[in-house]
């Protein structure tokens, strides 16, 4: 699992046999010496913060370049439900966007969904469906994405999960077609 010192922000990679089915790891930092504390989640059905984010996980996109890592082969939408993101609330609530593919970039402008919201960076996020579950990665966005009210670099979302970006709260679904 790769992980980040909470303090300096150096990376580690930590290997899974060092877990031992605990669901808190704590290692010591080879560069500042200090004591960070991973918590591990297992279940495959739960949401996962991930935060400070891995660098394979990082999008690098700023609001004049859009720089997206290659697609992975893995991103498909769902053969039998379609995707739907609703936005709750903010300057476009009550707008629904059916995905028609697996990768999309939801920003204020030149995003594949645009939103009205002063508060959302060109290219806020990025979000990769893969089958039953998104992968929602913030692109270094000025206001941040939140879920659960906490801001987070890169989530797990399910069906049902709502995330929220500048006053635009947005719900995930997963339909039946």
């Amino acid at each position: 699992m790769q992980t980040a010192c909470i303090h300096c922000g150096t990376e580690h990679l930590l290997k899974d046999a060092e877990f031992g089915g605990h669901p808190k790891v704590q290692f010591k930092c080879s560069k500042c010496g200090k004591i960070t504390i991973v918590e591990i989640k297992r279940r495959v059905d739960s949401t996962v913060v991930m935060t400070p984010l891995p660098s394979f996980a990082r999008a690098n996109a700023t609001s004049s370049n859009l720089n997206l890592p290659p697609p992975d082969p893995g991103l498909r939408l769902p053969a039998k439900k379609k995707v739907v993101l609703s936005i709750i609330s903010g300057p476009s609530s009550g707008e629904t966007h059916t995905l028609t593919k697996p990768r999309i970039v939801v920003g204020r402008q030149g995003a594949d969904i645009a939103l009205n919201d002063p508060e959302v960076s060109r290219h806020h996020c990025l979000l990769e469906v893969r089958d039953t579950y998104i992968n929602l990665k913030d692109m270094d966005s000025t206001n941040g994405t939140f879920y659960e009210e906490e801001r987070v670099r890169a989530a797990m979302l399910q069906d049902g999960t709502e995330f929220r970006v500048g006053e635009s709260l947005i719900r995930v679904n997963f339909q039946a077609k």
